[in-house]
């Protein structure tokens, strides 16, 4: 018997590619060398969908970064999140797309994502990345 891993979707979902940054606000860090500042933003109601089988997926992001020159703007972050609400990824995928596309355009000292995902059929994930690694 073969086992194969092809979507049982019988509908679109959108891809990663999907996601786009351009919305993100990065704001001037008024404080920089001065001293270094922990921020930690939590998105209790992140949404995404599994890419296999279309069924929703849920948990809490929560970012935690220490500034260089800019922060981040928090509506823009938070129109940034709603956009994987329609999105097929993996959890350990998510995690590691918000690390990258953050870093890119606030270049922080260093940043840490978090996903702690509601459990589905009796399991629970928790994923973190982190740059620098």
């Amino acid at each position: 018997m073969k086992i194969t891993h092809e979507k049982q979707v019988p509908y679109e979902i959108a891809g990663p590619e999907s996601v786009k940054t351009d919305m993100l606000d990065p704001v001037e860090y008024l404080y920089r060398g001065k001293r270094d500042i922990e921020i930690v933003i939590s998105h209790p109601e992140h949404t995404s969908v599994c890419p296999m089988t279309g069924l929703p997926d849920n948990g809490e992001i929560i970012l935690t970064y220490t500034p260089n020159e800019k922060i981040i703007e928090l509506k823009s972050l938070k129109f940034y999140f709603f956009q994987y609400r329609n999105v097929g990824i993996f959890y350990e995928h998510i995690v590691n797309k918000i690390l990258d596309d953050l870093v890119e355009v606030v270049k922080p000292k260093k940043m840490e994502v978090k996903g702690i995902f509601t459990p589905r059929g009796g399991i629970s994930s928790t994923v973190t990345a982190r740059y620098p690694e």
